[in-house]
């Protein structure tokens, strides 16, 4: 079981990451993916691990649901669909700013105060319908702005300064930092800027994967189950469509899936089975097949994970291959490559 105390910070150091994936093209090896994968037990135990689980590591946005269980505790008393943008990476579809625009209105504010960087929507195929239209990039657009909005609700909620809500040393970020330690049971290594502008707190991969459990096994009503189901009940609010995650959640019974920008990604079931994976390289191609391969090493049933094996390798506009988790990794269901 988890402790509840907290352990010393992970060291900060080159991972050793080890080959997690392989290009496969027409049999051959022809290119390899490097990273780390952890799998956890319902007793918080590793099952499994590969490469480097223990070294400090940014997990970019698969923190978001640490950081809004950390709101939530704070008094945010948002919940379903507005709690899930809470902790998305949202494509920027019309529902994800309708919503980050709900949030802004329940706090008495407007786009002005968000300080997240303007950016585009991330779902290419909106972000080509924005550019046809002629629009430019906006705050309210980038795919962190749900979690901006309710860091700015949670501030005014506690009469928190609205202006520096991003400067490590503000409350808000301070409480956020304090629960990004409870939960993964562990000292933040460092802290640095995420793309968005928000503070990003390193911890380990282990420490990751401890936090999402954490937030699946919580008991109902509290914070952490509040998210959980938020994000559950309305996977594409704290993704989009058409996005992997979104997908993985609906497929697989009561799993919690978040993404990260470089490669990361973090789930965990109900019971606390959990799973993170970092590849080094920061390859979708590669994260996509390796999560659920770590999902079946966790004893999700490989028959709903037949969708995300990744994507065929073209030759020609035909496939010839395909992105394959080493052998290490795949004990239930072994990829079919050409």
């Amino acid at each position: 079981m988890y402790s509840s105390s907290i352990a010393d910070a992970p060291l900060v150091r080159a991972p050793l990451h080890a080959p997690v994936a392989h290009l496969i093209r027409g049999g051959m090896i022809e290119g390899i993916h490097y990273g780390s994968v952890v799998v956890l037990g319902d007793d918080g135990e590793v099952r499994f691990q590969l490469g480097d689980i223990e070294a400090a590591f940014y997990p970019r946005s698969a923190l978001k649901p640490v950081q809004a269980v950390a709101m939530a505790r704070a008094g945010l008393p948002l919940d379903g669909e507005l709690l899930s943008l809470t902790a998305a990476s949202h494509s920027g579809e019309e529902r994800h700013l309708a919503g980050t625009r709900r949030i802004l209105e329940l706090a008495g504010l407007t786009e002005d105060h968000l300080r997240n960087v303007p950016d585009m929507p991330y779902d290419p195929v909106v972000r080509d319908a924005w550019v046809r239209e002629g629009r430019l990039p906006s705050r309210l657009a980038q795919n962190c702005s749900g979690k901006h909005a309710a860091m700015l609700y949670t501030c005014r909620l506690n009469g928190w300064s609205l202006e520096d809500y991003l400067d490590p040393g503000h409350p808000l970020q301070q409480a956020i930092a304090e629960i990004v330690e409870d939960l993964t049971g562990q000292r933040i290594a460092q802290v640095t800027v995420d793309g968005c502008g928000a503070p990003l707190f390193s911890v380990s991969l282990h420490g990751l994967a401890r936090a999402a459990a954490r937030i699946t096994t919580a008991v109902p009503g509290t914070p952490e189950a509040r998210v959980a189901d938020a994000m559950r009940e309305h996977a594409e609010m704290a993704s989009g469509s058409g996005r992997d995650v979104a997908a993985l959640m609906r497929a697989v019974p009561g799993l919690l899936v978040k993404d990260g920008f470089e490669g990361v990604q973090v789930a965990a079931l109900p019971d606390g089975r959990a799973i993170a994976v970092k590849i080094a390289d920061g390859a979708n191609r590669a994260r996509v097949p390796v999560a659920a391969a770590a999902l079946a090493w966790a004893g999700v049933d490989p028959a709903l994970l037949s969708e995300f094996q990744g994507e065929a390798l073209l030759g020609g506009g035909q496939a010839v291959g395909c992105v394959q988790p080493v052998r290490s990794l795949e004990p239930v269901v072994v990829s079919a490559c050409a």
